[in-house]
């Protein structure tokens, strides 16, 4: 694991219908591990180690894990379907699960914010994201909530955009990242327990 982890809020087991999905946005497989472009999957994998649950089941072209956060239940995603087709993963859990597109939260990179920043957003447009476009694509709506995570600006204007976000993070972020993390980790709770407000005057930077 990339990040060392903070105090765990341990949920309770499972129960009940899925009433929400928490997305983490980014690449499968070891090319990508701690790559700015999977800022999203380190957020749900804090999310996931805070709520003491395991994303380790393969279904909806994800992998998932269970978690109740307060008296809801949420299903952990992590799409394995590559970020530019992010939408079909979130789109089959919302069919099946029959979830509204409100209680869908995405946490995913942003290239506009320094790293260790986060922005809380009800919704808005894709920002030129690709998995956020996917989403929007293929769900027909941009009314979900979102964190951003900073993953800082290129470092000129002529360099590659991909060459930049597919890059690992460098050793001496450790720190600052282990703490957006777990942050994002902790604005997803308040999020699900219908406290965006909260979340937005408390972690938006």
């Amino acid at each position: 694991m990339f990040l060392k982890r903070q105090t765990k809020t341990l949920s309770a087991l499972p129960r009940g219908p899925v009433e929400y999905l928490v997305v983490g946005l980014g690449n499968p497989g070891r090319d990508y591990e701690n790559t700015r472009h999977n800022a999203g999957f380190l957020a749900v994998d804090a999310l996931a180690e805070k709520l003491g649950a395991k994303i380790d089941r393969l279904k909806f072209k994800s992998l998932c894990g269970d978690a109740m956060i307060g008296e809801h239940r949420v299903l952990l995603m992590k799409p394995s379907t590559f970020m530019n087709n992010s939408g079909e993963a979130v789109r089959d859990a919302m069919q099946f699960h029959k979830i509204p597109i409100e209680q869908v939260l995405v946490l995913f990179d942003d290239v506009s914010l320094d790293v260790g920043r986060l922005r809380i957003r009800r919704q808005g447009s894709d920002g030129g994201h690709n998995g956020i476009k996917s989403i929007i694509y293929l769900t027909g709506k941009d009314t979900f909530p979102r964190v951003k995570i900073g993953v800082g600006k290129k470092p000129r204007p002529d360099y590659d955009l991909a060459a930049w976000v597919l890059g690992k993070f460098p050793a001496d972020q450790a720190e600052t990242l282990d703490k957006v993390f777990d942050t994002a980790a902790r604005a997803a709770i308040l999020i699900v327990d219908g406290k965006i407000e909260l979340a937005m005057n408390r972690y938006n930077s």
